[in-house]
C-alpha cells in the first residue's frame, strides 16, 4: 500500500500477487486434505456369517422425567386420588386449586374415601348460596391438558354429599374463559359414594387447558379418585397413542421396566411395590418416587407394564427390587419375605388363570400367561454390602420354580468373571462422545463363554451431549457397531432414557422429547432407527483400509423383509473431513438391484445442532436411491456423519441362511 498525497490508494505489487498465489495454493492443498480416501471391504459370504440375537436391540422404559406419569400414560389429571396432598395440608393438595376465593369455598383433605388401600378423599365446602358464577375446584393436569376439537374424553370420578347438589364439569382453557365441553353431574343426597361416568366431546381445541369441577349451591361434596381420560388410546389400553407410534417404529425387541433407579427408590419405603400397582387403578395407593422426586399414581403399573410389553411385540424384562435401595438394605437373614414377593410377580404375570396371583391378572382382562422370561434381580447394587446373599436366594428360588427364566446379575462380568452364577450381566455406560466412540472394540476382548451382557443403559451425556446432539448420535452408532460385531457374546441392548416430559428434564439427554401435544425425536432417537433391522439378522466380517480408520466405525449385515433381502452396510464417519469410500463386496450368492438399492443418512451442518420443537427435523435421516449400487462401488461420507447403503438382493438370496 503506498501513500499518495491525501489519499490511501491500493497497488497490488508484484509480490502480493505471489503471497495471493501461495495464499490460493494453500487453500486449495487444505481443500485437498480434507477429503480422506478409505476402503471398506464386506466378507458376505455364508461361510464366516454369524447369526445375530433375535433381542439384540430393544428400550429401557424408567419413570423419570415424568415419562410415564403425564407422558406415556394418557391420565390426564394428576394426582387424581388427592394422595400426593396427604392428611391436614388442604394448601397442598398440588396441582388442584379452587375457583373462588376464601369466602365463598373451603377444600381440605380426610381419610372418608370409600377405598381401603388409598383412603385420602377431597372435602369441597361451598360457602356461599347460589354463588354466581360457581366455585369449585380444577386441575391443570401436568403442564395443561391437550383438550383437541372432536375429541372424546371419558371422564370418571367419585362422590358423595349429604344433601342433593349439582356439580358441572367442564373442560376449559387454563384461565377459565373458554369452555371446550360441559355436562352438569346430578349428585344424590346420601352418605354413599357414587361412582360417576360421563363422556365429554370437546369443541374446540386448546393445548393447556385444566379440568374444573364447580357448584353454585351451599354445601359439602366429598370427591375421590377423579379420572380424565382420551377415548382414543393406543389399542384401548391406556397409553398416548403418538408416543406408542414412535417406540413401534424402532421395532423393539424387549422392554426393560420400570426402572432404573426408580425400582431402588432412595429409601425402600418408596420404591415401586408390584403388589400396589395392579388391580382396579382407583384402588391403587400411588407412591412417591423419591430419586426423581415426583408422585405416581400407579395406573402405569406391572400390569401395564406387561400389557405395553405384548403391544410392542417386544419380550418383557421385569427389573425388582432385591431389598436394596441408595440408602437402606434389608440383610440377606431378612430377605425371605422379598423373595416370595417376586415369585407372587412371577405367577401373576405367568400363572395359569386358575393360580393364586393368574387369577388376579385374569380378571384384569388377560387370562393368557404373559412371557415373562427375563428378570434383573436388582439395578446397579452390585458391590452393595447384601448384595451378593439376597442375590443368590433370590436366583436359586427363581431357578427352582421357573428353570426357564433368565437371569441378571448387576455386577460387570466383561472384564473378569463374576463370582455367582448367572444367564446375563448388567453393563451401563454414560459418558462423553469421543469415549463412547471409543468404546466400539469394548467386548473384543471379553470371554467367549459364561453369561452374556446385557448394554442395558448407555448414552452420550454431559459435557457435549447438549440436549441431543448430532455428535452425541455419532458415539452411540459406532459403539452399536461394536455390539453388533460381538453381538456372540452381547445379547441385548438400550438406549437410556427414553422419554423427558419438556416441562421436567431431569436427566438429559433423552430419546424422545414431547410435552401435552407435541413430541420429536432426538437424534439419537433416529440413530436407533438404523439399527432395527439388526436383530435376527447375519452380520458379515468388514476390514477398513484407510489412514483415518481411527475416524471411521462400520459394520455390514443381511437380513429380509417380507421376502426382499438386503445388505446393509453402515458406517460412522466421527470425523470432520469428508471421506470417499470405496466399498467392495464378496461373497454374494445373488447380484446387487440397484433399483431398489438406498442410502440413508444421518447428518447436518453443525455436528452440535439439536432437534427442538421449532425445528423438530433439522437432524433426521435423509433416504435417496442408490444408483450406482454394486458390489464395487464408490460413495462420499460427508464430515460428521451416520450412513447406511441397504443394497438390494436377488430374493432367493439369504433364505437357506436365515
Amino acid at each position: 500500500m503506498k501513500r499518495m498525497g491525501s489519499k490511501q490508494v491500493l497497488v497490488p505489487t508484484v509480490s502480493c500477487l505471489l503471497l495471493l498465489f501461495c495464499l490460493g495454493c494453500k487453500c486449495l492443498a487444505l481443500e485437498l486434505e480434507a477429503t480422506q480416501t478409505a476402503t471398506l471391504k464386506v466378507d458376505a459370504s455364508s461361510q464366516l456369517a454369524r447369526k445375530i440375537p433375535d433381542t439384540l436391540f430393544g428400550m429401557f422404559f424408567e419413570e423419570i422425567n415424568h415419562a410415564g406419569a403425564g407422558g406415556i400414560w394418557a391420565e390426564l389429571v394428576s394426582n387424581r386420588g388427592f394422595e400426593a396432598g396427604g392428611l391436614h395440608t388442604p394448601s397442598n393438595i398440588d396441582p388442584w386449586s379452587i375457583i373462588g376465593n376464601d369466602s365463598s369455598i373451603f377444600v381440605a383433605t380426610d381419610r372418608t374415601s370409600c377405598f381401603s388401600r388409598n383412603i385420602i378423599a377431597l372435602r369441597m365446602e361451598v360457602l356461599c348460596d347460589e354463588c354466581p358464577a360457581g366455585v369449585g375446584i380444577y386441575n391443570p393436569g401436568f403442564w395443561g391438558m391437550n383438550i383437541e376439537d372432536g375429541k372424546t374424553y371419558n371422564l370418571v370420578m367419585y362422590v358423595k354429599s349429604a344433601e342433593a347438589a349439582d356439580l358441572t364439569v367442564s373442560l376449559a382453557s387454563s384461565d377459565g374463559l373458554q369452555k371446550l365441553a360441559s355436562v352438569t353431574v346430578p349428585v344424590a343426597g346420601t352418605s354413599n359414594w357414587t361412582k360417576v361416568e360421563q363422556k365429554l366431546i370437546a369443541k374446540g381445541t386448546n393445548r393447556t387447558s385444566r379440568l374444573e369441577i364447580t357448584s353454585n349451591k351451599k354445601g359439602v361434596v366429598w370427591f375421590d379418585q377423579v379420572s380424565l381420560m382420551p377415548s382414543d388410546t393406543f389399542k384401548g389400553h391406556g397409553f398416548r397413542t403418538e408416543l406408542i407410534s414412535m417406540l413401534l417404529d424402532l421395532k423393539p425387541r424387549f422392554l426393560r421396566f420400570p426402572g432404573g433407579c426408580f425400582v431402588e427408590g432412595e429409601w425402600l419405603r418408596n420404591a415401586f411395590r408390584w403388589r400396589e400397582s395392579i388391580g382396579p387403578w382407583e384402588e391403587r395407593p400411588g407412591h412417591f418416587g423419591d430419586v426423581w422426586h415426583y408422585w405416581t399414581d400407579d395406573g402405569l403399573g406391572y400390569y401395564e407394564f406387561l400389557q405395553l410389553s405384548e403391544d410392542l411385540g417386544a419380550a418383557p424384562i421385569w427389573v425388582f427390587n432385591n431389598g436394596i435401595s441408595h440408602n437402606d438394605e434389608v440383610s440377606t437373614a431378612a430377605i425371605a419375605p422379598f423373595v416370595k414377593d417376586v415369585l407372587d410377580s412371577l405367577e401373576f404375570a405367568r400363572g395359569s388363570a386358575n393360580s393364586t396371583w393368574g387369577s388376579v391378572r385374569a380378571a384384569m382382562g388377560h387370562p393368557e400367561p404373559f412371557p415373562v422370561k427375563y428378570v434383573a434381580i436388582g439395578n446397579e447394587d452390585c458391590g452393595k454390602k447384601y448384595y451378593l446373599g439376597n442375590y443368590l436366594k433370590f436366583y436359586n428360588a427363581i431357578r427352582e420354580s421357573y428353570p426357564d427364566i433368565q437371569m441378571i446379575s448387576n455386577c460387570d462380568g466383561s472384564s473378569k468373571p463374576l463370582d455367582h452364577p448367572a444367564d446375563l450381566y448388567d453393563f451401563h455406560v454414560y459418558t462423553d462422545s469421543k469415549t463412547l466412540f471409543n468404546m466400539k472394540g469394548t467386548f473384543d476382548k471379553t470371554s467367549r463363554t459364561g453369561p452374556k451382557a446385557f448394554v442395558s443403559e448407555y448414552a452420550v451425556w454431559r459435557t457435549d451431549a447438549g440436549r441431543g446432539s448430532l455428535l452425541g448420535s455419532l458415539a452411540e452408532a459406532a459403539f452399536l457397531t461394536g455390539l453388533e460385531k460381538n453381538s456372540d457374546i452381547v445379547q441385548m441392548a438400550s438406549y437410556a432414557p427414553l422419554f423427558v416430559n419438556d416441562n421436567d428434564q431431569t436427566w438429559n439427554p433423552d430419546a424422545i422429547v414431547f410435552n401435552s401435544w407435541q413430541q420429536y425425536g432426538t437424534p439419537s432417537y433416529w440413530m436407533q432407527k438404523f439399527f432395527r433391522e439388526s436383530s435376527g439378522a447375519m452380520i458379515h466380517p468388514i476390514t477398513i483400509s484407510s489412514s483415518y480408520s481411527g475416524s471411521l466405525a462400520a459394520s455390514a449385515i443381511t437380513w429380509q423383509d417380507s421376502g426382499n433381502s438386503f445388505l446393509k452396510v453402515k458406517i460412522v464417519n466421527f470425523g470432520s473431513d469428508t471421506v470417499s469410500l470405496t466399498i467392495s463386496v464378496s461373497g454374494l450368492q445373488a447380484s446387487i438391484n440397484a433399483l431398489g438399492s438406498n442410502a440413508t443418512v444421518l447428518t447436518s451442518s453443525n455436528v452440535k445442532d439439536e432437534n427442538s420443537f421449532s425445528n423438530p427435523n433439522k437432524v433426521v435421516p435423509v433416504t435417496s436411491q442408490l444408483r450406482n449400487a454394486a458390489e464395487q462401488m464408490q460413495v462420499t461420507l460427508a464430515a460428521h456423519s451416520f450412513s447406511s447403503f441397504d443394497l438390494a438382493l436377488a430374493q432367493s438370496e439369504l433364505v437357506a441362511e436365515m
